[in-house]
This record gives C-alpha cells, structure tokens and sequence, in this order.
C-alpha cells in the first residue's frame, strides 16, 4: 500500500517504549505476529502482554476467536488496582 515506506515499526516502538515508561500498569494486545514482534521490548514483571492471532478475516478462525483479550485485560487491570477499560465503541 501506500504507507509501506512509512517508519511504523520505529513509530510504534517509541509508542509503546513511551507507554510502558510511563504507565506502572498497562495490557499490551499484541494480534499478529508483527506486533508481537515488539513483545521483547516490554517489562512483562511490570505489564501484560496478551498474544494471539490477528483478527482479520483470514486468520481469526486461528486463535483470535474465544481468546477474550478485552475481558483477560480487564480482569489483569483490575486485579492491579488499575481502571478497567470500557470497550464498548457503541456509546
């Protein structure tokens, strides 16, 4: 497409680097292996990396479907003392 020559990787390392840095608690959702790519850069003593497939159409069917990231987030946040995420876009 056209963003392939785009610094995404770079962008998105500095986001989480920046994230992590500066949050004490945070429920990393890594969907595919390009993203989980950056799970090595993140203090898991410290944050939650939840790891599945990505969930486009053609690999959802592989682990994305019944993995449950947004309720296993919720669950890890507020069993950090940290505020549950509201999920719902609908509002």
């Amino acid at each position: 497409g056209a963003h392939v020559n785009w610094p995404w990787r770079a962008m998105t390392q500095e986001a989480i680097l920046a994230v992590a840095r500066e949050r004490p608690r945070v429920a990393f959702l890594l969907w595919g292996l390009k993203a989980q790519k950056f799970a090595p850069m993140i203090d898991e003593a410290r944050h939650l990396i939840i790891a599945s497939e990505h969930p486009s159409p053609l690999s959802a069917h592989r682990g994305f479907f019944g993995s449950r990231p947004f309720s296993r987030a919720n669950a890890w946040l507020a069993a950090h003392g940290e505020r549950e995420i509201d999920w719902d876009l609908g509002k």
